[in-house]
This record gives structure tokens, C-alpha cells and sequence, in this order.
């Protein structure tokens, strides 16, 4: 039975890889309210510069995404079994979007000050009747520095790579461990040490370290926040 509760935003923030869009969605569908993957935003942006060849590596190829981005629509949408996927232009890329190869670049596209500021504007856009869940790297920071609930997730990063290799394993990429701890460790670093909206926690955010935690777990903890702060 869905349950009700007023009018807020929730902010989930925290470390690649620990798990903040499944406790997210998770919170989100027993509420009924609407959830906003940030992260996959970034990598649609970051999957455009790839198909376009505007990226290499570190280098990217500033003034011609400036353009490409004008234009650019991401929307979320459910499919018919009841998962919600990621659009680029109206183009279903939720599969693409979660590759590896994303992933090792993802980080540098989310440094340029154009693109978060693109993403920010749109996600401010979806959050400003509220009734969403949001996760991200700044969402409690920068997106919504004023979400009635922030949630800053985390947990070691052998243990998010774990997660992140059995889940990829399970969609059948060939990958090994090492490569995806190393993919975490690195943007554990760059997330850190960006000039523009590093990763931190914001100073009213509540941690949740998910390490040993399973997903019920993790569920019901936020959920006795709820309780305990909206009297839901």
C-alpha cells in the first residue's frame, strides 16, 4: 500500500557505485513520489560526446559540445516492467549508458562547468513542484541545498566494486574486478578533488554506510527517518 507524506525533496548523495539509485527508487515507489536518476544524466551527456567523437580520454572537445548540448533532452520513463529507463532524445539508452566504457569517462564530463550547469537547470526544473527523490554527487549540495531530508550513502570501495562487478557480470559484460575497483578508486579521486560542486557532504545530511547493510535494510532505515522527521 503506497504511503503519503507531504510535500518535500529527498537528496541522496554519496560515493560511485554504493548503491544510492536502488535505495533511492526504492524510497520513492513506497512514498509515491517521482525519482530522478542525476547520475544517469551525466552519463547520457557523457554516451553523446562519445558517439560524436568529442572525447578522448581527458580530452574533450569543449566548444563543439557546448553546442551539442543545447539541444539536448534527457526524460525518464517506465517500461512494462515497471523499471524506469533513460531517454536521450527520445532514444532509450539505459543500456548503453551503464557500460564500462561510460564509466571510465563520465568523470570528466561531470568537471565541465557548462554541463553541470546544463544538468543542474533541468533538475532544478523537475524538483520545483517537489514530491521527488533525487540521487547524485550534489544534489544536498548544490541542486537542492534546501531538501527537507538529505542522505549522504557510502561504503568501502572494494565493497562498491563488488556490487558494481556482480552486476555487470550478471548483464553479461566481460569485465574483472580489478579493472572495475580501479574504475571506482579513480572516480572516487576525480569526484573528490573537482574545483566545480566536489563531492562532500552537506553539514545537515545523515550518513548512511551501506557496507554491510542489505537492501531491505537499507530501506527500512530511511524509512524510520520518515517517520520519525514528517510523522509519516
Amino acid at each position: 500500500m503506497e504511503l503519503k507524506i507531504k510535500d518535500i525533496i529527498i537528496a541522496f548523495d554519496g560515493h560511485s557505485s554504493c548503491g544510492k539509485s536502488t535505495v533511492a527508487k526504492a524510497v520513492a515507489k513506497q512514498i509515491g513520489f517521482t525519482y530522478i536518476d542525476s547520475g544517469a544524466m551525466y552519463r547520457v551527456v557523457t554516451l553523446l560526446a562519445m558517439r560524436k567523437k568529442l572525447i578522448e580520454g581527458k580530452d574533450i572537445n569543449i566548444s563543439t559540445l557546448k553546442e551539442v548540448i543545447e539541444s539536448l533532452t534527457i526524460s525518464f520513463k517506465y517500461n512494462k516492467e515497471g523499471i524506469q529507463e533513460t531517454y536521450m532524445n527520445n532514444e532509450n539508452v539505459e543500456a548503453e549508458i551503464r557500460s564500462i566504457e561510460v564509466s571510465n569517462l563520465v568523470s570528466y564530463i561531470s568537471e565541465l562547468d557548462f554541463v553541470r550547469e546544463k544538468l543542474v537547470f533541468l533538475q532544478q526544473a523537475m524538483g520545483s513542484n517537489k514530491r521527488i527523490v533525487m540521487d547524485g554527487r550534489d544534489i544536498g549540495t548544490v541542486v537542492f541545498p534546501k531538501a527537507e531530508l538529505k542522505i549522504f550513502m557510502t561504503a568501502s570501495p572494494k565493497v562498491r566494486a563488488q556490487r558494481r562487478y556482480d552486476e555487470m557480470i550478471a548483464k553479461g559484460d566481460k569485465v574483472s574486478f580489478e579493472e572495475v575497483l580501479a574504475n571506482v578508486e579513480k572516480r572516487d579521486y576525480i569526484d573528490q578533488n573537482r574545483e566545480i560542486s566536489p563531492l562532500k557532504k552537506a553539514e545537515d545530511a545523515v550518513v548512511l554506510d551501506n557496507s554491510y547493510l542489505s537492501r531491505e535494510e537499507q530501506l527500512t532505515w530511511v524509512m524510520d527517518i520518515l517517520k520519525e522527521k514528517f510523522s509519516l
